[in-house]
């Protein structure tokens, strides 16, 4: 059996580093078009103007933002270093783009107000409790049944960023409106289980360790997407999380129904409660109290 693609090998070495699924799906994007820009020529042929030629097409060609651009050069840099491994001197000089310091859109009170009244049904609730707990879209959107103890109102946040564990409060104005989403959760699981589905994706290797984890309920996700699909890594058919884009559809057109002509979305709603000490007429209190 000959070698293993290039790509292969890339998603293979992402997988290794227990990386997310986001980021083995772009970095994988960005390889191929790095690759694609230089006429197909492997990435072992190619230095540092090579690498510089085609970040400096995403800047002037495509027109791609400083974070973006930074993506691709990581991308390529893991490749080079973990792929290739190569440890050319090169590397540590491509200069990285400089992001530009920008000021947080910030919603006012009333604002707030508004919004959640024209958010309804789960991407309401995403939403509402990314703003009353400080969490980032995909922390929420990764929630397990069993990271929520409505007994202490806290939540626990499971490879957050820097791969780190945190406890933030769970709103006390959200609780019963949880337990009954929950409610009708468990119900769809039970009925995925009698349909011979049921599993879920599990972290590192507790799916190898523990086989039956992965159609326990505490290892569900708190917000299900509401059809299974196919996973990617595992091939099984299973349920993943609620869809991000769906989220952040619905609260677009909230802040356009609500007259609200800043840029929403689940990062500000996030960011807001994080940066700040206060408490608003919804009751929701940020994870970080004065």
């Amino acid at each position: 059996m000959g070698q293993p693609r290039l790509l292969d090998r890339l998603r293979e070495a992402i997988r290794v580093r227990h990386y997310s699924i986001r980021t083995e799906d772009a970095y994988v994007q960005w390889v191929r078009r790095f690759i694609l820009f230089h006429d197909k020529r492997h990435p072992s042929t190619m230095g540092a103007s090579e690498v510089e030629a085609f970040l400096s097409h995403l800047a002037v060609d495509k027109h791609v933002s400083a974070s973006t651009q930074n993506q691709a050069l990581s991308a390529i840099l893991f490749l080079y270093k973990h792929v290739l491994d190569m440890d050319l001197p090169w590397l540590s000089d491509v200069v990285r783009a400089k992001r530009p310091e920008r000021l947080p859109v910030v919603l006012t009170r009333q604002e707030i107000q508004r919004l959640f009244s024209l958010l309804h049904g789960v991407n309401g609730l995403i939403v509402r409790l990314a703003y009353g707990t400080g969490m980032r879209r995909m922390e929420v959107l990764h929630l397990r049944v069993q990271d929520i103890d409505f007994g202490y109102n806290q939540i626990t946040v499971r490879a957050g960023k820097g791969n780190k564990d945190r406890q933030t409060m769970l709103p006390r104005a959200l609780a019963n409106e949880l337990k009954e989403h929950l409610t009708k959760v468990k119900q769809a699981h039970e009925r995925d289980l009698a349909e011979g589905f049921g599993t879920v994706a599990l972290p590192d290797a507790i799916e190898r360790k523990y086989p039956n984890a992965a159609t326990e309920w505490r290892w569900q996700y708190v917000f299900p997407a509401p059809k299974r699909s196919i996973d990617p890594r595992s091939g099984s058919e299973r349920r993943h999380h609620w869809y991000e884009k769906n989220v952040q559809r619905a609260l677009s057109q909230a802040a356009r129904a609500a007259g609200i002509h800043k840029r929403v979305s689940m990062h500000v709603m996030a960011t807001r409660s994080r940066r700040t000490c206060w408490r608003t007429a919804m009751t929701f209190v940020p994870y970080r109290t004065c």
